[in-house]
């Protein structure tokens, strides 16, 4: 069953609404009739304010229009007005670019975003069934007891043939090719200094190349030098921590349920993690209270899949501005299927956001790369944390990195995954509504993985890690939700879609189902 409380700004699963990550823009905004016209004063806002900086490119009117569901007519036009004002011009095989900035008049504050939706749907891998032997001794091992420090790594080496974990990204998708390419353009022009020690806050190229995918993709303006490089989500989450500890900060709140992985490394930087509710607007902000920090993942929640409503964005921005710190996860907002994009909460509030990010949901957690954009007050502890933690990430897959973000390839590659992506969820969904008629669905209009909870009828006799184990047992790899949970609450399982294939994913939510038939 889908969770729905008819909010009308869900979108039915399949039906993809017109927004763009590109600048966040939604074609709901536009004037009937006036759609080149609006998309042309929109350009000309983002090139004024730096968000499309001199030298950038456009989307390919074909793509822009895709993702807008207009013609491509109106992309068209409204490229050609920007050109006949010299704002933008044609580059051949290079696309269009953009060459001067217009000036503005000062703008009126934008309007707040719109509270979003409310659903969420899963996915699966396969691989050789080792022995059940051997699958049930290991089902036993991971669940016996409450999570340690080391359950991830438990859980991703014990056998299974189908893999749901959540946040695992589809590996096999890795753009090979455009990633050699862009390797051997990179060797072919790097001079003998490009070998040696870098800056520790990442290499120019990068910070540029990511200053200008936030400012596409995620609605912020940043410039290079205030992006700093780190080693993936998990080291901006152990810096941020030090440095807050540092600065006399003792705990910081988080959401409930909320990562357990998050948890675990802010607890090893000596801070206390106080749960704050989630329910299904995100974050309980009157909850906030007196606390003076909190960790949020608000443009996807982490495992609900909520996001967090216009109202309580409000309430957040209040609390923020009478002296409060929000660390903002955006793991994986970039995948979203049946909503419009979400404005990043920095881009809102820059000076009381710490903002973290990566390509590991993107590419490959194999690549270690993030980025961390500090408050003016914590920048400078950060990139000296940094430093004194490695010297700064390795250099050439930095430099690689960036060649691919400038081309063009991660937008085209995000876009593949979209389509592959929508697909498995909605192989999981129907697999659910055939195998777990019980269970209710969560977060499917974006994300990487679903929540199923078991809410209807009498109390279970079993818990979720026992449904965990047994679909071990089973063969099948997912997450119990009361690893992520504080509070009591109803038993779930995280299931993850990205990683499998749709054969996979149908056949590891049947294994699911009969392993909960043999709870009853």
């Amino acid at each position: 069953m889908n969770r729905s409380n008819g909010d009308p700004d869900d979108r039915s699963i399949g039906g993809e609404s017109a927004g763009s990550d590109f600048l966040q823009l939604d074609i709901g905004d536009a004037p009937f009739g006036g759609r080149a016209d609006w998309l042309a004063r929109e350009l000309r806002r983002a090139i004024s304010d730096g968000l499309l900086p001199i030298g950038s490119r456009l989307p390919a009117t074909r793509v822009l229009a895709a993702e807008l569901h207009v013609s491509r007519g109106v992309v068209t036009e409204a490229y050609h007005r920007l050109s006949e004002d010299g704002h933008v011009a044609g580059r051949g095989r290079n696309g269009t670019v953009v060459v001067a900035a217009p000036v503005l008049p000062a703008e009126p504050e934008p309007k707040p975003a719109r509270a979003p939706e409310r659903r969420a749907y899963p996915a699966v891998d396969t691989d050789t069934l080792p022995s059940g032997t051997r699958r049930l001794a290991a089902s036993e091992g991971v669940f016996a007891t409450p999570p340690g420090d080391d359950i991830f790594d438990l859980i991703r080496a014990a056998p299974a043939r189908i893999d749901l974990s959540p946040g695992v990204p589809d590996l096999t998708a890795f753009p090979r090719a455009a990633w050699l390419r862009a390797e051997r353009e990179v060797f072919g022009g790097l001079s003998a200094s490009g070998f040696g020690y870098g800056d520790p806050r990442g290499t120019p190229e990068l910070r540029r190349a990511v200053a200008h995918w936030l400012a596409r993709n995620r609605g912020i303006r940043v410039e290079p030098d205030e992006v700093i490089v780190v080693a993936g989500t998990a080291q901006a989450l152990a810096l941020i921590g030090q440095v807050l500890r540092e600065d006399g900060t003792e705990e910081i709140a988080v959401e409930d349920p909320g990562s357990l992985g998050v948890r675990q490394h802010l607890r090893r930087q000596g801070l206390r993690t106080p749960p704050v509710s989630v329910d299904a607007e995100g974050v309980r902000v009157d909850e906030l209270g007196a606390h003076r920090a909190v960790l949020l993942t608000p443009a996807h929640q982490f495992p609900t899949g909520v996001v967090l409503g216009g109202a309580r964005r409000r309430a957040l921005m209040r609390w923020a501005g009478d002296g409060g710190l929000i660390v903002e996860d955006d793991y994986d907002a970039e995948h979203r299927y049946d909503r419009p994009p979400v404005p990043a909460l920095r881009s809102m509030l820059p000076e009381r956001v710490c903002y973290a990010g990566s390509v590991s949901k993107l590419l490959a957690p194999a690549l270690r790369t993030g980025w961390v954009l500090a408050p003016p007050r914590l920048h400078d502890a950060l990139v000296s944390a940094k430093r004194f933690a490695d010297l700064g990430n390795a250099a050439l897959p930095q430099l690689v990195l960036a060649r691919l973000m400038e081309s063009g390839e991660l937008e085209r590659h995000l876009r593949l995954l979209r389509r592959r992506h929508r697909r498995r969820r909605d192989t999981m969904i129907t697999a659910i509504r055939d195998h777990l008629p019980g269970a209710v669905v969560h977060g499917a209009a974006a994300g990487l993985h679903l929540l199923i909870t078991f809410e209807e009828g009498p109390a279970p006799t079993w818990t979720d890690t026992d449904l965990a184990a047994a679909s071990l047992a089973r063969g099948v790899k997912t997450h119990p939700l009361s690893w992520h949970r504080r509070r009591p609450g109803p038993s779930g399982l995280l299931l993850g879609y990205a990683a499998s294939p749709a054969t996979a994913i149908a056949e590891g939510v049947a294994a699911i189902g009969d392993a909960l038939r043999d709870l009853h």
